[in-house]
């Protein structure tokens, strides 16, 4: 009998391990946890990885405390732990994840020379609620998300299953592996929060060659693979609260200072901001919330709004007038300003050398794949923090796009995408690692 060719034998194990790819993603979807609260997402993750004969790196290990950014009060985080203990999750790992250091790092070293090579998948939900209509498959098949104004709307339910894919075939065909291969799984990306404190906590201290990937997005068609992007928005999340004077509408409004009306003119006066000639830029107030009641004068009022430019230098052009703005509106309604940065991204570019390689080993595998070198990411990630970290250090980075159908677009309430690109991305990354491997390993 002829022996398998790699390709071959790396599309018999990702066979095998279909059914558990969709299983985690269905499981990871019926209970997604927000930034900083993923207790029960990321010890599962990291049970697994251990059982899988990784090194396990979580808590203050991955995590770099006060280098986070939008973490979630004292109160929200231990009710988040209790009901990730209450729903499943790994009681070991939770205790390690402290206060909501919910990164996670498997390390696996094969004791032969070779390069460091870094994969990134993030854990995180969305403050969404999601859709109850038969025709939407998670409802259908019974595996919606059991908690409510919570849901996996960005697909990131889908990267943590694909991360433990390969963290399988990886523990499967470790004899021909060579180096130091680590899988990052990073909590709060939405909001660009949770890179950073990564980054500073040394995750990518080492690493030669760093790849990240998301579902979609550009890609939008099955079978498509795209091999690196371009324009990546640099963006700032800030909050805002505005104080005012509470007092009577009717015979006292004179006595009030209005914390709505100067919330309502920022989000008009905020859109009104010069553009910067240097590239795109966008300015975004998504939530604000103001007032007491009918009859008073409102005398508090908060905003979540949201800056982006097509380079570092224009978003924080964008950040400046933006706070120069709110500073400015808060004294002509004469009432006290609170500002927040929350999250914040940053530019990148990906390697050209990396994004050939991966094209390489993508196209290598035949299976009719649509295989594109790069499109344009057109929002914000906050893994271009690990990618000029390793950058920095003269390592290669690219952030892949892997093409679905998807049923609404992603951020919205009936979102979800094509199962079949879970196991499809498994063996993506597993032959994009062998190739990296293969070229730089000795």
């Amino acid at each position: 009998m002829a022996r398998m060719s790699t390709t071959e034998q790396i599309a018999q194990l990702v066979e095998s391990i279909r059914p558990k790819i969709i299983r985690w993603r269905r499981d990871f979807h019926q209970y997604p946890e927000t930034g900083w609260t993923e207790f029960r997402t990321a010890s599962l993750v990291a049970r697994t990885l251990s059982e899988l004969g990784f090194a396990v790196l979580a808590g203050r290990n991955a995590v770099k405390p006060e280098a986070r950014m939008g973490l979630p009060g004292a109160a929200e985080l231990r009710e988040a732990k209790e009901r990730a203990l209450r729903d499943g999750g790994d009681p070991f790992w939770i205790a390690k994840m402290d206060d909501g250091l919910t990164g996670v790092v498997g390390v696996w070293d094969t004791g032969k020379p070779g390069p460091t090579i870094a994969f990134r998948f993030d854990l995180d939900a969305l403050e969404i609620a999601e859709d109850t209509a038969p025709e939407h498959l998670p409802a259908r098949a019974g595996f919606r998300s059991r908690y409510e104004r919570v849901m996996h709307a960005c697909g990131h339910d889908g990267h943590t299953a694909i991360g433990l894919g390969l963290a399988t075939l990886i523990a499967r065909r470790s004899d021909r592996l060579a180096g130091r291969i680590k899988l990052i799984f990073q909590p709060a990306e939405e909001g660009g929060r949770g890179a950073k404190a990564m980054v500073e906590a040394g995750v990518v201290a080492d690493v030669d060659f760093f790849v990240a990937a998301h579902l979609g997005l550009m890609a939008r068609k099955n079978k498509q693979v795209v091999c690196g992007v371009s324009h990546f928005f640099a963006s700032t999340k800030i909050d805002v609260e505005f104080k005012g004077v509470p007092a009577h509408a009717a015979f006292a409004p004179h006595e009030g200072r209005n914390a709505l009306l100067a919330a309502a003119a920022l989000a008009v006066q905020l859109q009104g901001i010069s553009r910067h000639g240097g590239g795109d830029s966008r300015i975004n107030v998504g939530v604000l919330h103001a007032g007491e009641a009918r009859n008073t004068i409102p005398s508090r009022a908060s905003l979540k709004l949201e800056t982006r430019g097509e380079t570092s230098e224009v978003n924080q052009y964008m950040t400046d007038e933006a706070i120069r703005m709110i500073r400015a509106v808060a004294a002509m309604y004469d009432v006290s300003e609170r500002i927040e940065l929350v999250g914040q991204t940053i530019a990148a570019s990906c390697d050209g050398e990396l994004v050939r390689l991966v094209r390489e080993a993508v196209c290598g595998m035949g299976q009719g794949l649509e295989v594109i070198d790069s499109l344009p990411f057109l929002a914000s990630e906050d893994a271009t923090y690990m990618m000029q970290a390793v950058q920095d250090r003269g390592g290669k980075a690219t952030y892949m796009l892997l093409g679905t159908e998807r049923k609404a677009g992603h951020h919205h309430h009936a979102f979800d995408f094509a199962e079949d690109v879970l196991p499809r991305a498994v063996e993506i990354f597993a032959h994009v690692l062998e190739k990296i491997i293969a070229d730089h390993a000795g």
